[in-house]
């Protein structure tokens, strides 16, 4: 077959290697819930503990996102933080109720 004509093999995806260790230690009883909750969703606890970091990391770092704004309109959404909440007709009918914990 002319060197033209020969197909190259299909890309394989590349992995990336796991090759840094996180320690950590913990009580029987935490260990305990996170290999119940690992195993409710079919990881292991490695896999459970560092998507669960990973997540929680990641919610970390967008809570922490800076953005601008002129000062009129700092001055304006500071404005609208510290206003008292408006409460509309659902929400007085949705506080009014008993919660299903009460008896």
């Amino acid at each position: 077959m002319p060197a033209t004509a020969r197909r190259e093999p299909a890309a394989r995806p590349r992995r990336t290697r796991k090759d840094d260790v996180i320690q950590i230690r913990a009580s029987a009883e935490t260990k305990a819930i996170l290999t119940r909750a690992a195993a409710l969703r079919g990881q292991k606890l490695s896999e459970f503990m560092l998507d669960s970091a990973r997540r929680q990391a990641e919610d970390a770092l967008l809570d922490q996102r800076n953005f601008f704004l002129e000062p009129e309109a700092y001055d304006a959404f500071l404005a609208l933080l510290d206003a008292p909440a408006k409460p509309n007709q659902r929400l007085i009918e949705l506080m009014s109720r008993k919660g299903p914990w009460a008896s």
